[in-house]
């Protein structure tokens, strides 16, 4: 996939994240001061803009598909969505190390990049344009080694060899879309709608995106992309790569190598959960450890919250999995639960995984966790997710309903 945000979750991982939240419960209901109550009373302010995000992967940037990426953002800011979340895949942009390496007939597409390196900006032009267009915020997760610089790790997925080369694509990035990046000055008809925060890859906590034990390793690389990214642009907010399963206990192992605290501005979370309110209670215990570790004041995102309408579809097993019904009634259990701790929990954003999902009979469980669902025959249809997302966004945001862009409210 061109802009894959996330590979699937295994059915094995899956099971684990769920086991570890159940196994601690207890402990966290004791350690934080009782049980979450079922129906929180929610804070009657508006959440502020930007607040509802959603992960975007998957068919959308199928080159093999006829969806057009721009529509469907429509569709989204008409849905409650306020922020987008998306790989920005350093592989498809710096395949080569080198200009002899690209084909001639490919050359237009790239510039001088990095360390005089070949570089194209086709996938992200496209990504950062049309959001813009929508009014809507982008969190990019910096993710994907291109071969001239990639080390396997145990599960086989490319991560950077060296930390150096992954930095450079990083500072690439914020002086092409930040503040005073080129992209707005050669596209003066697009609403100027900078990035400002930058997310230093995904997951690194699991062997699916890192080699393990990971923090040393992975704090390396902040180390150096943390600073590329300020030199770019001093006000950018580095946000540290998505911590899932025990995420807690991932962040005491960050926090233990020497310097790692003022690498980060903001913590992520990747939370997957049976019940919506064991999700608060996840977020919960990673708010508890940035406590712990007098991160007091440091925001908090949950980068991906998600339920599978998998149930009965895949061979593909886990305590989350439910069905489409399901699927939308947790979403509209949820959405007043954040609203109701986002305060106490230091919560700056959520996004929802996935906005649309690649589904039929036996694909992985997490393709089946899209609003929307595109079909073999290459149909796109709306789930019943869909609308419990959209009542739930529309009433954070404290909207009637949305305007032709994000931050237009009909109340």
């Amino acid at each position: 996939m061109l802009m894959s945000l996330s590979v699937p979750l295994s059915a094995r991982r899956a099971r684990a994240a769920l086991a570890l939240v159940v196994v601690t419960a207890l402990a966290a209901v004791i350690l934080l001061g009782g049980a979450i109550p079922a129906h929180a009373r929610a804070h009657r302010t508006r959440v502020p803009q930007g607040f509802v995000g959603m992960d975007i992967d998957g068919p959308l940037f199928n080159p093999t598909d006829v969806l057009d990426l721009n529509n469907q953002m429509s569709s989204m800011v008409g849905n409650g969505v306020e922020s987008v979340r998306v790989a920005f895949n350093w592989a498809a942009a710096q395949p080569y190390a080198t200009w002899s390496q690209v084909p001639a007939e490919d050359r237009s597409q790239f510039v001088n990049g990095p360390s005089g390196r070949p570089i194209s900006y086709a996938a992200t032009d496209q990504v950062v344009g049309d959001a813009a267009r929508h009014g809507l915020n982008v969190l990019p997760t910096l993710l994907y080694a291109p071969g001239w610089d990639a080390a396997g790790n145990r599960a086989g997925f490319s991560i950077p060899r060296r930390d150096a080369p992954y930095a450079e694509f990083a500072g690439a990035m914020v002086r092409r879309y930040g503040p005073h990046g080129s992209f707005w000055g050669q596209n003066p008809s697009i609403p100027r709608t900078p990035i400002h925060m930058w997310q230093v890859w995904n997951e690194p906590n699991i062997a699916q995106y890192w080699r393990q034990p990971f923090a040393r390793s992975y704090v390396g690389l902040l180390r150096l992309t943390h600073q590329a990214i300020k030199q770019a642009d001093r006000s950018a907010k580095v946000v540290l790569g998505a911590l899932t399963n025990l995420a807690w206990h991932s962040l005491g192992q960050i926090y233990a190598v020497r310097g790692a605290r003022s690498l980060f501005d903001i913590v992520s979370v990747n939370g997957f959960t049976s019940k919506p309110a064991d999700v608060i209670l996840y977020l919960r215990l990673m708010r508890h450890a940035m406590d712990r570790y007098k991160d007091v004041t440091k925001p908090l995102i949950a980068t991906e919250l998600s339920w599978p309408s998998a149930r009965g579809q895949t061979s593909q097993r886990n305590d989350f999995n439910t069905t489409q019904n399901g699927q939308a009634r947790n979403i509209a259990q949820l959405l007043p639960m954040i609203r109701a701790w986002r305060l106490r929990l230091g919560l700056t954003a959520f996004y929802y995984y996935t906005w649309m999902g690649n589904e039929f009979k036996g694909a992985p469980a997490f393709q089946f966790s899209g609003l929307l669902r595109y079909t073999n025959s290459g149909q796109v249809k709306s789930k019943p997710a869909l609308g419990a997302f959209r009542r739930g966004a529309l009433a954070l945001e404290g909207c009637r309903a949305k305007g032709s862009t994000a931050t237009r409210c009909v109340r």
